[in-house]
């Protein structure tokens, strides 16, 4: 198994915001992550990337335990989040932004500059490769914030609300990005509240409430769970 978390807890003086825990991801997977406003999503995925120190519960990646490693311990290693807010270094070219992500794997400048134009490539970016970043409209500081992971050369990426932002259009090209990466043997921890896209994308959803795992399965279990349905989803079918 690519991760694995067994048990994690994390508490903020009297709130529990994410309790007992338990998940996996395989290699070459997209999976989901959902749940209300405060069900713990985000302090999961710092855990999981080394922001937090669970109070209890064990993290590994690669067979490796990673629960008390640092955040940049746990990128080398090949974990990588974005966040829910894109922050480019906004005096910072495009090009600059990126090379930033690739000094993760190297010391040497045109070895960086090389990684980084393959991922603006990718992402769609190049020919902004020399605008300030603060220019970006929010899509495309959305593409720079996946373009400058992407250069960490990441095996397994955890990403937190990409297409938060976006229009229909801008979350259709996100999500064939998302596959691009995926087919490039990137696998994709994905949490996202826009449920169209996230059922689309993802072939195996987790679900989060009140910081608990309250179910997990395919888009298509996870919409028809009548517990699920009822704590969180709603009447409404997501799948159209």
């Amino acid at each position: 198994m690519l991760l694995e978390a067994n048990g994690v807890l994390k508490t903020f003086g009297g709130l529990l915001a994410v309790n007992q825990v338990s998940i996996n991801v395989a290699q070459g997977e997209i999976v989901g992550l959902i749940g209300p406003n405060g069900a713990g999503k985000t302090t999961l995925f710092n855990c999981l990337a080394g922001y937090y120190k669970p109070d209890q519960g064990q993290i590994s990646f690669l067979g490796q335990n990673t629960t008390a490693k640092l955040p940049y311990q746990i990128c080398r290693a090949g974990l990588v989040r974005t966040f829910q807010t894109a922050k480019p270094f906004d005096e910072m070219s495009v090009l600059d932004n990126v090379m930033v992500g690739a000094f993760a794997r190297t010391k040497d400048a045109i070895c960086a500059r090389r990684i980084a134009l393959e991922m603006l490539e990718l992402a769609g970016l190049e020919r902004r490769m020399n605008d300030w970043a603060k220019g970006l409209t929010i899509a495309d500081r959305k593409k720079l914030e996946l373009a400058r992971a992407l250069a960490t050369k990441p095996v397994l990426l955890l990403l937190d609300e990409l297409m938060a932002g976006l229009n229909p259009a801008e979350i259709q090209e996100m999500l064939h990005l998302l596959r691009e990466v995926n087919k490039r043997g990137i696998t994709l921890f994905i949490i996202e509240h826009i449920m169209a896209a996230i059922m689309n994308v993802s072939q195996r959803i987790i679900v989060m409430q009140h910081g608990e795992k309250i179910g997990e399965g395919t888009p298509q279990e996870i919409s028809h769970d009548p517990l699920i349905i009822q704590a969180y989803l709603g009447e409404e079918d997501l799948i159209a």
